[in-house]
């Protein structure tokens, strides 16, 4: 994707997980890639790391994007280093906990909106007008299977939260179509990644048999679809969309 090459993307919750893979992705494409992370300075560190041991150019961010002005700070701060923003990628998101529906608090409706509703529609309203001075620019939310068919068990705003996205990204697309700029969504099923560590075997299991393809997905095979969207080449009249990657576990 030779029209990847030369391009700024800022990725969110980069560190680890699918946002690890799909930051080196686009840099082994040419991109030029702003790594952003939280807590995991070190995991954030490493992936800088592998991506200038490929000949890639990438810079570290770091901003809790769950508390209030933080977005947009770390998106200056992106787009400062980079030189400009061609594409973002919104991958920052938790289950933070899971807890009964009759247990849900406000503590817990909070947490999870702050960084997976929230921090979204920051991170989207700081980035815009960077956007919309590129030609072929481009913003790709990160949904979840479980914003289609409402999540496993405790991950009721969770769930919810990831719908909130997935409707976003329709909104976002009619509303900054005119400015040139694509919007859509990559829903992961189930991956091999951190935020599945805590879940018991037997629940994984019992996942994995409910994918068609009959095995649990890895980070690496989600990053085709991200490259996909960001390519005007590939994806140039393609908006609004949700691209689904869970192995045929949800078809819908």
């Amino acid at each position: 994707m030779d029209d990847l090459r030369g391009r700024r993307v800022l990725v969110t919750g980069s560190s680890t997980g699918i946002g690890e893979a799909v930051a080196i992705g686009f840099a082994e494409q040419g991109a030029e890639v702003a790594v952003h992370f939280n807590r995991s300075e070190g995991a954030a560190q490493a992936v800088v790391e592998a991506i200038g041991k490929g000949g890639g150019k990438a810079v570290l961010v770091r901003g809790d994007l769950a508390a209030r002005g933080v977005a947009r700070r770390v998106v200056e701060e992106a787009v400062d280093r980079l030189g400009g923003l061609d594409v973002l990628v919104n991958n920052a998101g938790s289950l933070i906990r899971r807890a009964p529906f009759a247990e849900i608090d406000d503590g817990l409706i909070d947490a999870v909106f702050d960084l997976n509703v929230r921090a979204v529609i920051a991170t989207c309203q700081a980035a815009i007008p960077h956007l919309a001075r590129q030609a072929g620019s481009s913003i790709i939310n990160v949904g979840s299977i479980a914003g289609n068919d409402g999540g496993g068990a405790g991950s009721a705003i969770y769930a919810s939260s990831k719908a909130f996205v997935h409707n976003l990204t329709k909104h976002l697309a009619r509303d900054l179509g005119g400015r040139g700029i694509r919007v859509n969504t990559v829903s992961p099923g189930v991956i091999a990644t951190p935020f599945h560590a805590a879940t018991p075997l037997e629940r994984m299991e019992a996942m994995r048999k409910s994918v068609a393809l009959g095995r649990i997905g890895t980070p690496e095979e989600c990053v085709g679809a991200f490259l996909f969207l960001a390519s005007p080449a590939m994806s140039g009249y393609i908006t609004g969309q949700n691209i689904h990657v869970n192995g045929g576990q949800l078809m819908p």
